[in-house]
């Protein structure tokens, strides 16, 4: 070091016009905050090392070719901020209290992961997202909507939307919807945690859990401090015996499709929940993630309806417009909806208005029913197309589930197997498939799936179906038999 407490290595001090000098071409009322953010940015970046001493304004000016009095001003700005330092008489100097900037922001978002196919079940297809329609109903709210709406809203949601939402999910899902009771939210996710926070709030520290089921809700839970506890599946649903042997009083479940078993619950496994439900003082939440697309006939209507006192109803426009918009409802029993509630003013302070005002809209003029039908006719043709193409390249395999939703499971013959080397086949030829083992939140089960009959979660809603039979044929020739 120097006697000046300076680095050798470091730019000298008269380098300091060099970043500075594109700030002084900016037009002249702009060009005091241009020097100031060049000055700033050359210090986070380390372009100005920490240490340097800088030119005198006076010399700086002359540089640069500016006044002295915007590089004086420049200099007690960024010093009062901390970027700089300086004594009376002794100059300026690179303060030591910047680091260096941050790289560039990363994008964490799930991206598809490039494969020739990709199979992994829970995404639509993005493409038939309503552009124009949606573009259309973007106009006409910014042009109606009034000035006050613009303010916090009702934590619940605007009135507009949920009275066109319960009036919505009454008719297409048979739901008891009170919209004093409709919570508009962003995504089930949300719904979910939302409901664990109250939940736990009331001394609930254990919810029952789908297994296998949606490995997103343990993770949920868990972050509200509540235990996932696994509870096994029959052919009608919720293991009725295990559920009572659990101790838990509240259960997380998707009846009219499990995901992703794709069974629909049993009439009469439906009613002994409902029944388990009002012995434990307890509730049942239920996911209908995907329950509007049903294909062999008109979808089961949802659980809630039964006993809206104690089925709490979550469901978003994920699947039916894209998981982006982050746009869901919630339908509260009683008992939970001022904790609820107060929740979700709390996380939030209400979600953003523009959005709900333009769901409002696209609900209330029939767009949403015909995005459904659209989306129906679609995704029934591609499943249509990987049944079909199962049966052609893998003869004998068995497709389970009912038919509905956007995934179906696939049973391959013996002679594909052991799984996991049928999975490392057809992962090597540039498919990407799940097992169902993947999606059972014991690990013994994950483990005996590993070396058993493929059994395979396929999702066929972002294929085309020319995708989907190309899809089916690599993993074919993958499987090598």
């Amino acid at each position: 070091m120097t006697s000046s407490g300076t680095d050798p290595e470091r730019p000298p001090a008269s380098a300091a016009w060099e970043v500075l000098l594109p700030a002084a071409a900016a037009p002249p009322r702009a060009r005091g905050r241009a020097l100031q953010a060049a000055l700033r940015d050359a210090v986070r970046s380390g372009r100005l090392a920490r240490g340097a001493r800088l030119p005198s304004s006076r010399d700086l000016a002359a540089d640069l070719g500016v006044s002295r009095g915007l590089v004086t001003e420049a200099y007690e700005q960024l010093t009062a901020e901390g970027y700089l330092r300086s004594g009376r008489g002794a100059g300026t100097w690179v303060g030591g209290a910047a680091r260096a900037a941050r790289p560039p922001a990363r994008d964490l978002a799930p991206r598809p992961p490039g494969a020739r196919a990709d199979f992994v079940p829970g995404t639509p297809d993005l493409s038939l997202f309503p552009r124009a329609a949606w573009a259309a109903a973007q106009r006409g709210v910014l042009a109606e909507l009034p000035h006050h709406e613009l303010g916090y809203p009702d934590p619940r949601g605007l009135p507009r939307l949920r009275t066109a939402l319960a009036d919505l999910l009454a008719r297409r899902r048979g739901v008891v919807a009170d919209p004093e009771r409709l919570v508009i939210v962003s995504g089930v996710a949300q719904a979910t945690a939302l409901l664990a926070l109250a939940l736990h709030a009331r001394g609930t520290d254990a919810v029952g859990v789908e297994d296998p089921g949606s490995p997103q809700h343990g993770a949920l839970y868990a972050a509200a401090g509540v235990t996932a506890v696994p509870l096994p599946l029959d052919d009608e649903g919720t293991d009725l015996a295990a559920l009572r042997s659990s101790g838990v009083r509240a259960v997380t479940t998707t009846p009219a499709h499990q995901f992703p078993t794709g069974i629909a619950y049993s009439a009469r496994r439906r009613a002994e929940l409902l029944d388990w439900a009002r012995s434990v003082d307890g509730f049942v939440i239920e996911d209908d993630y995907d329950g509007d697309f049903r294909y062999d006939r008109a979808p089961v209507g949802a659980l809630q309806g039964l006993d809206p006192e104690r089925v709490a109803y979550a469901g978003s426009v994920s699947k039916s417009l894209a998981p982006g918009l982050r746009l869901g409802w919630l339908l509260v029993p009683e008992a939970l909806a001022e904790e609820v509630v107060e929740r979700k003013r709390t996380s939030d302070l209400g979600h953003a208005v523009l959005d709900q005002a333009l769901f409002a809209r696209f609900v209330e003029r029939g767009d949403y029913d015909r995005q459904l039908r659209r989306c129906q006719r679609a995704y029934r043709e591609r499943r249509d197309a990987l049944v079909a193409a199962l049966r052609e390249h893998f003869p004998g395999a068995r497709v389970s589930g009912i038919a509905a939703g956007l995934h179906v499971i696939a049973e391959l013959p013996l002679r594909y197997g052991p799984q996991r080397r049928f999975l490392e086949r057809v992962a090597a030829a540039g498919v990407d498939v799940r097992a169902l083992a993947a999606y059972a939140h014991a690990r013994a089960g994950r483990e005996e799936g590993e070396e058993g009959t493929p059994r395979l979660v396929l999702g066929y809603a972002q294929l085309s179906p020319a995708r989907i039979r190309d899809g089916v044929r690599l993993m074919r020739e993958a499987a090598g038999v």
